[in-house]
């Protein structure tokens, strides 16, 4: 399990607000490509990062849904928007 980090960023981020600070399953290593929060301002020699596909429950992202039981969100994540999930609950 990771849960998605709140990064102080704006711009073209790509993740969602609605998914930051939730916890989701990794389910496909995706490969690794240039940055796009760099590539969108020009930065075209930066690092590579790992980017993920990661199935959130509904009713974690929104739990006052009463239709979203049993479904399923899958989005692409780039690494440095995921840490652990033990991190965030305290479990080590």
């Amino acid at each position: 399990m990771v849960r998605v980090l709140h990064l102080g960023k704006s711009g073209h981020v790509r993740i969602p607000y609605y998914v930051r600070g939730k916890c989701g399953e990794i389910v496909h290593y995706c490969g690794s490509y240039l940055n796009p929060e760099d590539l969108s301002i020009g930065l075209t020699n930066g690092p590579v990062k790992d980017l993920y596909r990661v199935k959130f429950s509904k009713a974690e992202l929104w739990p006052d849904d009463s239709q979203s039981l049993g479904y399923t969100l899958i989005i692409e994540i780039y690494d440095h928007w995921l840490e652990p999930a033990e991190l965030f609950r305290g479990i080590e």
